[in-house]
């Protein structure tokens, strides 16, 4: 990337780069598509391709869409390298962040896609992108009439999602998430079939289900990490045993959100205390 952009833009200067992460890699979280992503913006910016948007007195400062746009077909490059042939959509999340659809190689930003609480939970059982993907197609050519209806099975979960989820307020309601539940079971059920489950997801998913809680995989599957679903009448109580019995079959767990801005530049005086530890001890 930096020799790629050093021809297109002119050279970029001689830089250190740093990284630090708080993503696991080979986990199914964009860890390599984030770095891309950074590493694409710091470089175009180094070179002057793109405009510093950080202002006077600013903490962050995020591109123009044009820009943004740059960085992303940049950091796709980044993770063909890694990936071999990637869908481009970890990499245009980690742009735009917030929540995107993907279909037929188009990504489009969804409007007015509430905040969800999810228990994030890593089996630690590394994995493949780039072979998980080689194996699902090499299923589908040899048993098309089979695996065919269940990707279009998949594309009908994916745009009822969007429905629901575009449906919901700001401030969803208990009402709206029995059907997202049954979309997170059927889904599940449905990777399994395309060969990218694991006994590590599975073991997840009954803990969770122990718990009156659904859970899928998330990323290229094979081990990797998955989602759970919370409610948000879902008691902390709930939570806490629930993440106690997963982390006791050996998985690490985190209460977090879906949906975050993408790619921000950062002023020193934004980063917390423990980002500004890590870079000072690197």
């Amino acid at each position: 990337m930096f020799l790629a952009i050093s021809a297109k833009y002119g050279d970029v200067p001689s830089v250190d780069l740093l990284v630090w992460s708080e993503l696991p890699t080979g986990a199914g979280l964009g860890s390599s598509a984030a770095y891309a992503v950074c590493l694409a913006a710091a470089l175009l910016m180094a070179c002057r391709a793109i405009s510093c948007p950080l202002k006077e007195g600013d903490s962050t400062g995020r591109w123009t869409e044009a820009e943004l746009t740059l960085i992303n077909s940049w950091a796709f490059q980044g993770e063909r390298v890694i990936h071999g042939n990637p869908s481009g959509v970890d990499n245009a999340v980690g742009v735009w962040g917030g929540a995107l659809r993907y279909q037929s190689g188009k990504i489009t930003p969804l409007k007015r896609v509430p905040v969800l609480r999810i228990l994030l939970t890593n089996t630690k059982v590394p994995r493949s992108t780039k072979v998980l993907v080689a194996s699902v197609k090499e299923k589908i050519l040899k048993f098309p009439a089979i695996l065919e209806p269940v990707l279009d099975s998949i594309s009908a979960i994916s745009q009822e999602c969007q429905s629901v989820l575009e449906a919901m307020p700001a401030e969803p309601a208990a009402e709206h998430y029995p059907v997202l539940e049954e979309l997170f079971d059927i889904n599940q059920h449905h990777l399994n079939v395309l060969g990218v489950g694991h006994p590590s997801l599975d073991k997840l998913c009954r803990v969770t289900a122990s718990h009156g809680l659904h859970s899928k995989l998330t990323g290229a599957g094979g081990g990797g990490c998955g989602i759970t679903l919370l409610r948000p009448d879902t008691s902390l109580l709930a939570v806490e045993a629930a993440k106690q019995d997963l982390c006791a079959c050996g998985f690490e767990c985190w209460e977090t959100t879906i949906g975050a801005p993408g790619v921000t530049l950062h002023s020193s005086s934004s980063l917390n205390t423990r980002v500004l530890h890590a870079l000072a001890h690197s």
